[in-house]
């Protein structure tokens, strides 16, 4: 799923005083792994596949011995993977899936496209997760399943989210878009319940040079029929569950297989990923000790920690702050470009409108959206950006 989130802010060369700070840019980085991607290109223009070829087949089996994910399927975006992991684990038409208020709109979207009906709950206001104290009050007869979304560092309280599901008997899926290399009790997101997504949308942790997602699971069928569902739904052998088809379109599914260019791009940028995530610890560190001195202005990025062996990955380095909009303002004017996530909770998009919510039902989502911004975070950014983006907010509040 792509999780955009509003761009606010002028980008690079804005400032006439002092060089720019743009929120997000990978030119070091894609100098710096080129010569892979080339050669992966070279042999994709040479092999003549370049949708669902071998090159996808390759990065899926890498991926699935990164992850530790017994199936993975890669398709054209995290979103399609979303709808795609719905409907292979079971969402029938008008059942319901538990979604939080405050996430990207494809995290309850991607839940009408597969025919369901989402229902939002609150948030915890220090992980911005779902809060799994707030789910029972909502389960009805038709509830078939509960979504976790995993934003920006850390992961949602898997142990309270499966306790409720296992009560319930509802099926856990994981809105995992933004968590590669985050995990819980040494499992990585996305392998806790029927299974999860990856976007490696170009502002991802591993980005592509376009829109690619991925279902990831240790379920076999589930595996199975995502994979059928990206192609049309055709299966191209036998199956246990459906006996007698081979090679024949089951299901009516999409034409969302990933494109081998991608491929391409992610299998280089995949061998850096830990080095990557390694960077991004070390600025989001930085931010910490230059902003610390702040409280009660800004609210910094807190990691909980409910389990050991638990990963955290700074995907983004999210604040708080009270005059949200006037600092963004401020620092567009400087020349740093951030982003605002997200500026309307999902139980107020128009597209939602006919659920029947008000202003007021979820108020840490609501004030999430009405405080939280990303300061710029990816591993070209330098130590000497950070101090400039600081030392600007830090003269906002003088």
């Amino acid at each position: 799923m792509e999780h955009a989130a509003t761009l606010t802010g002028p980008g690079a060369g804005s400032a006439a005083s002092a060089p720019s700070v743009p929120f997000f840019t990978q030119a070091a980085s894609f100098a710096a792994v080129w010569p892979k991607i080339e050669a992966n290109l070279n042999a994709m223009v040479e092999g003549g596949k370049y949708s669902h070829g071998p090159l996808v087949a390759e990065f899926e089996s890498a991926l699935a011995e990164y992850t530790g994910a017994a199936h993975v399927i890669g398709v054209n975006s995290g979103t399609d993977a979303l709808v795609l992991l719905l409907r292979a684990a079971g969402l029938r038409p008008g059942e319901e899936v538990v979604v939080p208020a405050f996430s990207f709109v494809a995290s309850a979207s991607s839940v009408a496209l597969a025919q369901g009906r989402p229902v939002f709950v609150d948030i915890d206001p220090v992980t911005y997760a779902m809060d799994p104290d707030a789910v029972p009050e909502v389960i009805t007869e038709r509830t078939r399943m509960i979504m976790p979304v995993h934003l920006f560092c850390q992961l949602a309280d898997l142990s309270g989210i499966t306790e409720v599901a296992q009560r319930y008997a509802l099926t856990v899926v994981e809105d995992s878009a933004e968590a590669i290399g985050m995990r819980w009790g040494g499992t990585h997101a996305g392998l806790h319940g029927a299974g999860g997504v990856l976007s490696f949308f170009p502002t991802k942790t591993l980005g592509a040079l376009g829109d690619a997602g991925a279902v990831i699971t240790n379920d076999p069928r589930v595996g199975e029929v995502a994979a059928a569902l990206r192609h049309h739904g055709r299966f191209g052998r036998t199956l246990d569950h459906f006996p007698g088809i081979s090679n024949e379109t089951v299901l009516p599914g999409l034409n969302s297989k990933m494109d081998d260019l991608q491929a391409a791009v992610l299998l280089a940028k995949l061998a850096t990923l830990d080095a990557d995530i390694a960077r991004r610890a070390v600025l989001a560190a930085a931010y910490t000790e230059r902003l610390a001195d702040r409280p009660g202005v800004l609210r910094l990025p807190t990691v909980v920690k409910r389990q050991a062996d638990t990963t955290a990955v700074f995907y983004v380095y999210l604040i708080e702050v009270e005059r949200r909009d006037d600092l963004v303002a401020h620092l567009a004017a400087n020349g740093v470009t951030t982003e605002t996530y997200y500026p309307v909770p999902l139980h107020r998009q128009p597209c939602f409108a006919e659920l029947g919510h008000r202003a007021g039902e979820f108020p840490n989502a609501e004030a999430a959206c009405a405080h939280a911004v990303a300061l710029p975070l990816y591993p070209d950014l330098t130590e000497s950006q950070v101090d400039r983006v600081c030392e600007l907010i830090k003269g906002f509040f003088r």
